[in-house]
């Protein structure tokens, strides 16, 4: 199996380094497992020899990004940017339209494609994502949501596979995502490798979740975060809430899904999980006590909750 990393310059290069380090610890474990995995080359594709990364890192690429077509597997890293701004310049700059262009023309009958963090929007920039599910970074949803309307984002999933695509989450989940390339080779090997390498297997973003950091400027959420923030220990009724911060009950429904991806008490709800967990980190008050902090009189529904987003 072959692996094409579409790596530009500013990339982020922990999670480059983390991705090659999986895959050549698989290939050279590979036979120890099982003898007949075939061998895993994983190779880095740049416009230029040597491709500078974040922290001063610099990575050489053998390949050039019109040679990702040969690849079994086309993967494009996160970008290195940390806003919406940041990431769309990125996109719009020489490198960044030349990845676009080239996974564009891929054919995915033929080669499989994988993303994380900011690399997502490349792939959603190609097409290749309009009409499937997909996960980014948990803090630029709402930016992603915006610029590409016609993609399933499911920003609960660390991975989310739809067919021939591999989507993960924020940078870290560059790990999250080689394991689960080596699973579409062997799962055996991709459970070796997470042991020798001691990675804990991470279904879900939502465990990370800071909502006062999912960037977006709508008006109405913006209100509405400030006004349940305000009134967490309180019961929740959506109609007292659209009139407190002088909206209509079906503009609020509307505005939150279509800027969150949530319904309004599904964001009251991850609202209150994140004051519940910092709250059990911060303090040595028991779950019992920490309930109704958060809205819930009863500490089983906290519990329940949390088991449901772990």
């Amino acid at each position: 199996m072959r692996f094409g990393l579409a790596v530009s310059s500013g990339s982020f290069g922990s999670g480059v380094a983390a991705m090659l380090d999986i895959f050549s610890v698989a290939d050279a474990v590979r036979a120890d497992v099982d003898e007949t995995i075939p061998p895993i080359e994983a190779q880095v594709a740049g416009t230029s020899s040597i491709v500078p990364l974040t922290s001063g890192m610099q990575l050489p690429a053998s390949r050039g990004f019109h040679e990702l077509a040969d690849f079994d597997v086309v993967i494009v890293p996160a970008l290195g940017s940390l806003t919406g701004p940041d990431t769309r310049a990125r996109l719009d700059s020489e490198e960044g339209r030349a990845v676009i262009e080239v996974v564009r023309e891929l054919d995915t009958s033929t080669v499989r494609l994988g993303a994380a963090c900011t690399g997502v929007f490349a792939l959603a920039e190609s097409g290749h994502l309009d009409g499937r599910r997909a996960t980014t970074s948990w803090f630029l949803g709402a930016e992603f949501r915006r610029r590409y309307p016609d993609v399933d984002v499911d920003l609960d999933q660390m991975v989310v596979t739809d067919g021939p695509i591999l989507t993960a989450g924020a940078a870290f989940a560059h790990v999250d995502l080689a394991l689960s390339i080596l699973r579409m080779v062997s799962s055996d090997l991709a459970r070796h490798v997470g042991q020798l390498l001691v990675i804990d297997e991470r279904p879900s973003q939502a465990v990370f979740m800071a909502h006062e950091h999912v960037q977006h400027d709508d008006a109405v959420v913006i209100e509405f975060e400030r006004h349940v923030r305000a009134a967490l220990a309180k019961p929740f009724e959506i109609g007292t809430a659209a009139a407190a911060i002088g909206t209509s009950r079906r503009t609020l429904e509307r505005r939150v899904r279509e800027v969150l991806g949530l319904s309004p008490l599904g964001f009251v709800q991850r609202l209150r999980l994140e004051r519940a967990r910092h709250l059990k980190a911060t303090t040595d008050q028991s779950l019992e006590e920490i309930a109704p902090r958060v809205g819930y009189a009863n500490v089983e529904s906290l519990r329940a909750l949390m088991r449901r987003h772990r």
